[in-house]
């Protein structure tokens, strides 16, 4: 699958994350924003390149913005983020959750 424009989901309210996914021209590269990354950065970059992953992105540009997201959050918002990158909203993959 192919990013074929700049797709952004979440909010950077409490408990949210904010993910924008662009173009990249080799791998996966995260840049991650967040007051818990020295305990948990490594797992919300860790569920963020999974989620990618599965979706079938292998070249990415990935700007995170953390204000405490769970997991499940993290996945949902990275899934919706690369449906508007890759122009393919009307067709979810949930299965990728």
């Amino acid at each position: 699958m192919e990013v074929k424009t700049t797709g952004v989901a979440g909010t950077l309210e409490s408990s949210d994350i904010q993910i924008t996914i662009s173009k990249n021209a080799s791998g996966i590269v995260i840049d991650l924003e967040s007051e818990v990354k020295k305990a948990y950065g490594d797992q919300i970059e860790s569920v963020i390149k999974d989620t990618l992953t599965k979706y079938g992105l292998a070249n990415c540009k990935v700007k995170a913005v953390d204000k405490g997201a769970l997991d499940c959050v993290i996945k949902a918002r990275t899934l919706a983020a690369a449906q508007r990158a890759t122009e393919t909203s009307d067709k979810p993959d949930l299965e990728v959750l």
